[in-house]
């Protein structure tokens, strides 16, 4: 973070001191809420939480190197008391934004968000200092933290908003205002929180209503395929730059293939020019996550060369989104077992088709949660799915939701061993071991709830006679 007075930041935030001999005293390390990461120079944002409360570690942290503490009571040593640790949390995160005067990226929708981040975080650092969520930090504590690591340094802030209702983006937004705004899809992630898709387009359409006018220099990048998104242009007053395979797209790709190992190729098309991508990524999904971080890094000054180069070198930031890793008997172990959604299973169940061919495949799924009362629909439409594409095997993991997905790969036509369903990951795992041969891709994905990395972790340590070879 920038360096900050104690005195400053009890001012910006609404605080009042407590045990502060110097007020004058500068925060200059990082912004912090886990006291195991407090250090010389830091601030420790001390929340209440289920199972602990932050202020208990006051000490503790200031015995570390903490400057102070930013909590709600005083705690016996150096502290600036607030009302609500949060909305303080966030003044401050607004405050440092508006100082440093980064160009702020600000991204959201049902699917690829995470991906997606990475990728643009990946191409602009080619031109300049970025700063940008790391892992899935979305919501309201998640990204002023993040916005609070930038420095004076920091030329672009590339941020991933989450919503799980109306108003939640339109908050994000307030504490970290964007000047490039974009909307990736709207999916069925959620959705029985929201209600509907119409009610997820309205929500993830406030981050394009919160854009500065075009003539301020405001960008709305959106997905010209995906007919909630497009339509989000008339709910902004900023220049609009669509991506896609449409016709309109400003940002479009060509000649789209997958590779012998499933990684997708294309020519790349911008306003200024073209230019040949080969991605590290696995699956074809990845290719309209592409587009859309050319698209930002277009809007800010690339080239298409630079932006393919860029993209064409660019890895996977975050775990358990599409990890593939070969052991040394060549079964190849996928594990995407951080989240799932309808939209992102079946993308993930076509990469492995791909990734596949002439080998067995096997695709370990468990529940997609937060589905509502699509939730039965949307299961039976997954394990189908798996049977229409030919995956050699698919286990489903877990209880209802697991029935229900290997309900519909059967009334697919999956009559023989082509599909079964097991209790837990133990069970998964140890059918896996038993018939698992040289060669077989498994795919291991589930909602985070679920906990199936233990399956694709499981799988690793059996096969790690020798090296293991990550690709």
């Amino acid at each position: 973070m920038i360096a900050l007075s104690l005195a400053e930041i009890a001012e910006v935030v609404g605080g009042q001191m407590h045990d502060i001999p110097d007020p004058s005293a500068e925060v200059t390390g990082p912004v912090v809420r886990d006291s195991r990461e407090a250090g010389p120079g830091s601030l420790f944002v001390a929340f209440v939480g289920e199972r602990a409360d932050g202020h208990d570690f006051a000490s503790a942290v200031v015995e570390a190197g903490a400057v102070a503490v930013l909590g709600s009571r005083p705690v016996g040593v150096p502290a600036i008391v607030v009302e609500d640790v949060q909305a303080a949390l966030g003044a401050l995160a607004r405050h440092v934004v508006h100082r440093l005067g980064a160009t702020l990226v600000a991204l959201t929708g049902s699917a690829g968000k995470t991906s997606t981040k990475d990728l643009i975080a990946q191409v602009l650092q080619r031109k300049a200092p970025t700063v940008f969520t790391p892992g899935s930090l979305n919501n309201e504590i998640g990204l002023p933290l993040t916005a609070l690591t930038a420095t004076e340094e920091t030329k672009f802030l590339v941020l991933e908003m989450g919503a799980r209702g109306i108003g939640h983006i339109r908050y994000l937004t307030g504490l970290t205002p964007p000047k490039i705004g974009l909307v990736l899809n709207v999916g069925s992630a959620h959705i029985g929180e929201f209600g509907g898709r119409e009610q997820i387009a309205q929500a993830k359409g406030e981050l394009v209503e919160a854009l500065p006018a075009a003539e301020e220099g405001g960008t709305a990048i959106l997905n010209a395929d995906d007919p909630y998104v497009r339509a989000m242009a008339s709910r902004t007053k900023a220049k609009v730059i669509l991506f896609g395979e449409s016709d309109e797209a400003d940002v479009s790709a060509e000649n789209v293939r997958l590779t012998d190992s499933g990684q997708p190729s294309f020519r790349l098309h911008t306003p200024s020019g073209a230019s040949d991508v080969t991605m590290r990524l696995y699956g074809e999904h990845h290719v309209s996550n592409a587009l859309a971080a050319a698209a930002v890094a277009h809007e800010l000054g690339m080239s298409a060369d630079e932006i393919a180069t860029a993209l064409s070198e660019a890895g996977s930031l975050s775990r358990w989104r599409m990890e593939v890793t070969e052991r040394p008997d060549g079964v190849t172990v996928v594990n995407d077992a951080y989240n799932a959604n309808p939209e992102s299973m079946k993308a993930a169940l076509r990469a492995l088709v791909a990734m596949g061919k002439g080998r067995r495949t096997w695709a370990v799924l468990g529940k997609m949660a937060e589905l509502g009362d699509e939730a039965l629909a949307e299961h039976d439409a997954v394990g189908r799915l798996a049977v229409r594409l030919n995956v050699s095997k698919l286990v489903a993991v877990g209880g209802r939701e697991a029935a229900w997905l290997q309900l519909g790969a059967y009334n697919e036509g999956s009559w023989g061993e082509e599909s079964v369903h097991v209790s837990d990951a133990q069970a998964a795992v140890d059918l896996l071991r038993s018939e698992l041969r040289p060669g077989d891709v498994v795919l291991v994905k589930a909602s985070r709830s679920v906990g199936l990395e233990s399956v694709a972790t499981a799988l690793l340590e059996t096969g790690a006679e020798g090296e293991v070879a990550a690709r």
